[in-house]
C-alpha cells in the first residue's frame, strides 16, 4: 500500500499534488491544514486521515506523547517544523513529508511517499521547490 505524507498546507493547494500522489491509496495530512478545502482536494485523490496542527487548533504534544507510549506505534507522521524528516528512535520512525504551504522565504517545500508494502517502508521525499 502506497501512502501520501503532506502537512502544513497551511490552506495552499499545490495543483501538482494530484499527481504527485497518483496512485496512492490513503494520504495521511500531518496538520497545519489551515483550510478544509485542501482536504476535500485531497479526498478527490484517496481516502485522507488528517490531525489537527498548531495553527488549526490548540496544542496536543502531552495528549501525543501519552498517545505514542501507550500505542507503541511502528511509525509516526508529524508536521510542524516544515522540514522533511525520517529518524528512528528506538523501535518508533518518525517521518515529517515538509511543507507542503505557499512558497515563503525561499523555504524548501515537500511532500513524501511511504510504501507499506515493503518490509523496510521505503519513503521518498519529492522536492516541490522554494521560492
Amino acid at each position: 500500500m502506497k501512502v501520501g505524507l503532506i502537512s502544513d498546507t497551511h490552506g495552499f493547494w499545490d495543483p501538482r499534488i494530484p499527481a504527485l500522489f497518483a496512485g496512492v491509496e490513503h494520504i495521511l495530512h500531518a496538520g497545519d491544514i489551515g483550510s478544509g478545502a485542501v482536504l476535500v482536494e485531497l479526498e478527490r485523490i484517496a481516502p485522507v486521515t488528517a490531525v489537527m496542527g498548531n495553527c488549526d487548533g490548540p496544542p496536543l504534544e502531552e495528549r501525543v506523547a501519552r498517545a505514542i507510549a501507550h500505542h507503541q506505534p511502528g511509525v509516526v507522521v508529524f508536521g510542524h517544523t516544515h522540514r522533511p524528516h525520517d529518524s528512528t528512535v528506538g523501535p518508533v520512525r518518525f517521518l515529517n513529508p515538509g511543507y507542503a504551504g505557499r512558497v515563503r522565504f525561499a523555504q524548501p517545500r515537500s511532500v513524501a511517499l511511504l510504501d507499506l508494502g515493503e518490509p523496510s517502508l521505503p519513503v521518498r521525499f519529492i522536492d516541490l521547490g522554494a521560492g
